[in-house]
């Protein structure tokens, strides 16, 4: 059973973190907003549509800066209970520093948990949607590109020409076991061109040893004919980069996907440690805020807190973001990059937490 001390605090720190959420979130919405009808400004379209795709993006975009939102969160929590004197009652009652940041902390858990299972997920769903939504007043809805368990995907439209072609593997600049289907912009079949390599460095592939048939007739060369298309390797790659649309089961058959198509999959399975490593971020930061605020800034400004926090969230946020790159470049292994950050960060919460527990 909570005790009242228990329900006090929480109750506390989820008024402080409500209130942070929803500023972010005003936050989010007004500099999306200008994005947003940027985008639409020589579009012919209701005006509808900018407020509709600000409020389908900005979910994914507070989950993003959750972290940020737990530390600050802290602050005001500790903030509040020293200008109130609240502190001092708590641990005349017997409630020592270790035991109010090991109420903050599991908190912290419990919301990263939901926060995984269901704000990921429902943000996902809705950044989903407005990908999708954008996609049909951008420039690129002509031609897509999708991973299936068969193989990539890719309709293109060029030329007066639409290409509906399949891949079983793709192999850095190459696509391997190709079938290209050439139709005119009636949708009827001009020909089909089969070859177990094709190079997609720039736009205009280079077809090898093509096997091309017309009106049932198959014909075999042994020289390379070329295809223009929209398509390179970069942006081919670029077009699965945003794994924000998709939620976690997705992200697991998404990976098996990529990795039966030969496509590397090493971004995905970042991810998805990431999201899955949520809660534990969340309970180091606010962590690492509590003993802050109660170790080394105690009875300071609260805008040297605030300014305090943003520089901790900046360097945590870099660090993250440098060793996700060197996992994803190969340079470290997977693991490392992931949960490296977060071990250095125990190891100074650690220490963080002797001193504390002896003040």
């Amino acid at each position: 059973m909570l005790k009242i001390y228990h329900k006090y605090l929480i109750n506390k720190f989820m008024n402080n973190f409500l209130k942070m959420t929803a500023i972010f979130f005003f936050l989010i919405l007004v500099l999306s907003i200008l994005e947003e009808i940027s985008f639409f400004k020589n579009l012919d379209e209701n005006i509808f549509y900018p407020y509709l795709l600000t409020l389908l993006n900005a979910p994914i975009t507070l989950f993003e800066i959750f972290p940020f939102i737990f530390l600050l969160s802290t602050q005001f929590l500790f903030n509040d209970l020293n200008n109130s004197q609240e502190i001092i009652l708590l641990k005349k009652n017997g409630l020592s520093n270790l035991k109010i940041i090991k109420i903050v902390f599991f908190l912290s858990l419990v919301i990263g948990i939901f926060n995984v299972l269901i704000v990921y997920n429902l943000s996902t769903a809705l950044k989903f949607q407005y990908s999708n939504i954008k996609n049909n007043f951008s420039k690129d809805n002509k031609y897509l590109a999708m991973v299936t368990e068969s193989g990539l995907w890719i309709k293109d439209e060029i030329n007066d020409k639409i290409f509906i072609i399949k891949s079983k593997l793709i192999n850095k600049q190459y696509l391997l076991q190709t079938i290209i289907n050439e139709f005119d912009l009636e949708f009827t079949l001009q020909r089909v061109i089969q070859s177990e390599k094709v190079d997609i460095s720039d736009k205009n592939w280079i077809v090898f040893k093509p096997t091309i048939t017309i009106n049932n007739t198959d014909e075999v060369s042994n020289q390379t004919i070329n295809l223009e298309t929209n398509f390179d390797s970069k942006k081919i790659y670029n077009l699965f980069s945003d794994v924000y649309t998709f939620d976690l089961i997705k992200l697991f058959n998404l990976k098996k996907d990529y990795e039966k198509l030969g496509y590397s999959s090493d971004e995905i399975k970042i991810h998805i440690l990431k999201i899955i490593s949520v809660p534990i971020l969340y309970g180091l930061l606010t962590t690492l805020s509590s003993i802050i605020m109660l170790g080394f800034t105690k009875n300071k400004p609260l805008i040297l807190n605030i300014i305090i926090g943003i520089l901790i969230s900046v360097i945590i946020y870099y660090i993250n973001f440098i060793f996700s790159a060197l996992g994803a470049s190969g340079k470290i292994p997977i693991l490392a990059s992931i949960f490296f950050p977060l071990l250095f960060l125990s190891i100074i919460i650690i220490i963080g937490l002797i001193n504390i527990n002896e003040k």
